[in-house]
């Protein structure tokens, strides 16, 4: 089965150097290019990519940019002339990086690595994005989080807990904490309400992450989750909690 991809860098030269190493990988077909961002965000829309070569450093705006912009992202290799060091500080985990100029040997890692994550398939998107209906996110999908210059690729189903902070929201997973503008309305838009829950005004849990279930005042619940974080469910989320988890 070929893996359809567009390269997206501004040097022309690089572009044509990727596509020459990449006609050695039988199964991936280079369908399109692109050299800059907006260019890239709409090839990427156009032709619905399985993989995307994203350069980071192009002018105006970067290939986080261009990720944070999309609906829904196709898996990611990164081809950067940053080195090692400087790339650590964004934290990203996209399937790999490869550093410019390339080496054949690298590429072939990234395409095994590439070919290792089909069999699993799933999908990535952006909680940046815009929401349609097709864009619900499923608890495996694999989101894009930006803060300032740290940047993940996080499975909705490593997120426990969203909390809303003016119109930005906290995503909690692991020991990270980033803000993303979005508000808590459009996020639970995107979310399955099936394991995502609007406890109150402020958050929406992962249900899977509780960990304790304690009655409170006023009729309502104390959920404690197993990042540690406790979280008071309203009176009238109490209600529809309980049929939720049968209590």
């Amino acid at each position: 089965m070929s893996v359809r991809t567009i390269i997206i860098d501004d040097e022309r030269l690089a572009r044509n150097e990727l596509k020459k190493l990449l006609q050695e990988f039988n199964e991936i077909e280079v369908i399109d290019e692109a050299a800059n961002v907006q260019e890239g965000i709409e090839k990427i829309e156009k032709h619905n990519p399985d993989l995307i070569f994203l350069d980071i450093q192009m002018p105006g705006k970067t290939g986080f940019d261009l990720l944070e912009e999309l609906d829904r992202a196709p898996k990611v290799i990164f081809t950067t002339a940053y080195d090692e060091f400087a790339l650590k500080a964004f934290e990203v985990n996209a399937l790999d990086y490869l550093l410019k100029p390339i080496e054949p040997r690298r590429l072939a890692d990234a395409i095994q690595k590439v070919q290792q994550d089909q069999s699993h398939e799933p999908s990535s998107g952006s909680l940046n994005g815009t929401v349609t209906r097709s864009s619900l996110l499923n608890d495996d999908d694999q989101v894009f989080v930006k803060d300032g210059e740290r940047c993940w690729f996080v499975k909705l189903n490593e997120i426990r807990l969203f909390e809303s902070v003016g119109n930005y929201a906290k995503v909690f997973f692991g020991p990270n904490k980033p803000l993303i503008l979005k508000s808590l309305n459009s996020l639970e838009e995107r979310l399955d309400d099936k394991v995502f829950f609007r406890a109150n005004r402020k958050h929406i849990i992962n249900m899977r992450w509780i960990e304790k279930i304690e009655p409170y005042f006023n009729g309502g619940l104390l959920l404690e989750l197993k990042g540690g974080e406790k979280i008071e469910v309203s009176r009238r989320q109490t209600v529809k909690f309980k049929e939720m988890m049968s209590l």
